[in-house]
């Protein structure tokens, strides 16, 4: 079963393709994270805030990612980390045309 881990955090910048080109090498190197599947980057200018929407192959990889990834993040500077992994239903996911699950 796939888990999703949501994660959102305040960041005052970069945004759009700033952003894009900033994190590029730390996209890739997602990329190569144990029982990583895929990724949506989430970003507000408005309220200068940034995160993800991941999907994992397993609670305990996607458990793993957020323990390291939040010491990343600290790393950064950045504190106050929101994150949630919840279980996917696959069926219905399926029916609502998510990619990746199978």
């Amino acid at each position: 079963m796939a888990y999703v881990l949501q994660v959102d955090f305040t960041m005052n910048g970069p945004f759009g393709d700033e952003m894009a080109a900033a994190f590029s090498g730390l996209a890739q190197s997602i990329n190569e994270e144990e029982g990583f599947m895929w990724k949506i980057w989430t970003e507000s200018p408005e309220t200068n805030e940034a995160g993800g929407i991941y999907i994992f192959e397993t609670k305990e990889t996607a458990q793993k990612y957020l323990d390291m990834h939040t010491k990343r993040l600290a790393g950064f500077g950045i504190t106050g980390v929101n994150a949630k992994i919840m279980a996917i239903n696959p069926k219905l996911s399926d029916i609502t045309k998510a990619p990746g699950l199978k």
